[in-house]
């Protein structure tokens, strides 16, 4: 066990957590509390600028926003998180090692889940600002990016949720790590979805056992392997080791996929 006071140089196990502790390590950490306060000042915003008889417009633009955040994580995760662009490059190799290669490398390592604050503000904003000021004005505006906001926070407390080495009480829950966690340790080319796999089901991308798909030989490293680092070496060179082809403690969390606990095997 442990008192969580600061995140500053401190490394958490999500395998090794327990539900309470991932709560104050959640609760503690700077991307979530800004997005609390950003969107608790969006609320303030959505009262000052509502117009007279707006509510149906404020009440739209909260509605689509959060129909529409699951097509967008959706897409950034298939098309740009698992993109095989961003390492090629030196100036986005940096960034897509910090949100997303590293996770994939190691799913325990709390500090590499949570999105950076200067890739998910911009997307938030740009995925619900427009529409909301479409449907209700600059009130509208700042409802959408609140409930983008707080989407995001419920969308990180799932993802953390679905790393913890136990297995949730709840069923749909349950079902959800499950597809998940196929997605880390079975085959990263499908289950892009964290709450939601309806955008998997329309676009081809959702299986719903590991049986259905065959194990793919990049799920831990995305496909930047040895043969690419010699090609596009800026990741490598930012990480302490080379790509590795499965991740430490791999067997803990092989159960996991087909919904077995490891306290249940």
């Amino acid at each position: 066990m442990f008192a969580v006071k600061t995140w500053r140089g401190r490394s958490f196990d999500l395998g090794r957590m327990t539900l309470a502790e991932l709560v104050r390590a959640f609760a503690t950490y700077y991307a979530i509390q800004a997005y609390v306060v950003l969107a608790a000042i969006a609320g303030g915003l959505v009262i000052a600028w509502r117009e007279p008889g707006g509510a149906i417009g404020v009440f739209a633009a909260i509605v689509i926003a959060f129909l529409v955040y699951p097509l967008v994580w959706y897409w950034l995760h298939r098309f740009v998180l698992h993109g095989r662009y961003l390492y090629k490059s030196p100036l986005t190799a940096k960034l897509w090692k910090r949100i997303h290669f590293d996770h994939h490398q190691d799913p325990h390592r709390l500090e590499v889940l949570f999105g950076a604050l200067a890739t998910t503000l911009p997307t938030i904003a740009v995925a619900t600002v427009p529409v909301g000021w479409l449907v209700g004005g600059a009130g509208g505006a700042a409802a959408g990016f609140a409930t983008g906001l707080l989407t995001t926070v419920f969308y990180e407390f799932c993802h953390c949720v679905q790393h913890l080495n136990t297995k949730p009480r709840w069923r749909f829950l349950a079902r959800l790590k499950q597809l998940h966690l196929a997605h880390h340790f079975h085959n990263e080319q499908g289950n892009y979805g964290i709450t939601s796999f309806v955008p998997d089901r329309v676009f081809g991308t959702y299986y719903a056992s590991v049986k259905n798909r065959p194990r793919s030989a990049t799920v831990f490293n995305l496909g930047y392997d040895e043969t690419e680092a010699a090609h596009y070496p800026w990741v490598a060179r930012l990480s302490e080791r080379l790509p590795m082809s499965r991740p430490p403690r791999y067997a803990d969390d092989a159960g996991l996929v087909d919904g077995t606990a490891r306290s249940e095997r």
